[in-house]
């Protein structure tokens, strides 16, 4: 089961520098199974930051393949990533992109950690553009190397308690069948 990210925008009253107060609405990512399960979440996440009313204005799953935060890191980078393989068939190079949220504080640092975390891949990639996201910050599920057991009583949780958010989070799931075991006669 692979991890959907949702993009939650949430409006609410900003002190500014100088002691005004302004109305702002700011891009936040939680890791989610439904859009009801991002919603919870954002509100229970934003609740410990902002004391006053918020209001979510929108939630919509976020187009990142990857997230890897850094320590000693206080701004979010969107790197493209382009992917290159060789099609024997057609005789042409093909490129698949991907989008990684990396943790640095400069488009350099941006580069250095997408480098990095790219350092692995067995196959060709260029990257061709890296920007500053408006991300302020981002709330994975997990805080450990907890896996799909975890995810999946999560979701037997979940779906003890707001059965109306099943279909949705089913729509979202991937399902991995495993081969029959033989009888033994």
């Amino acid at each position: 089961m692979s991890t959907i990210w949702y993009e939650c925008k949430v409006k609410y009253r900003k002190t500014d520098e100088t002691g005004g107060q302004k109305i702002t609405t700011e891009p936040y990512l939680v890791d989610a199974l439904s859009y009801t399960e991002a919603e919870s979440r954002i509100n229970e996440e934003m609740s410990a930051y902002i004391s006053e009313e918020f209001k979510i204005t929108n939630i919509k799953v976020a187009n990142y393949a990857e997230i890897h935060p850094f320590e000693n890191a206080d701004r979010w980078f969107r790197s493209k990533v382009s992917l290159l393989a060789y099609d024997e068939e057609s005789g042409k190079e093909r490129k698949t992109n991907m989008y990684l949220l990396v943790q640095a504080n400069d488009v350099k640092e941006a580069y250095d950690n997408t480098t990095s975390v790219m350092k692995g891949t067995m196959g060709d990639y260029t990257i061709p553009a890296i920007s500053e996201s408006p991300i302020m910050d981002v709330f994975p599920y997990f805080s450990g190397e907890e896996g799909e057991l975890e995810q999946l009583e999560r979701f037997n949780a979940l779906k003890g308690s707001k059965p109306e958010a099943v279909a949705e989070i089913v729509d979202h799931m991937e399902f991995e069948t495993a081969p029959e075991e033989e009888a033994v006669v």
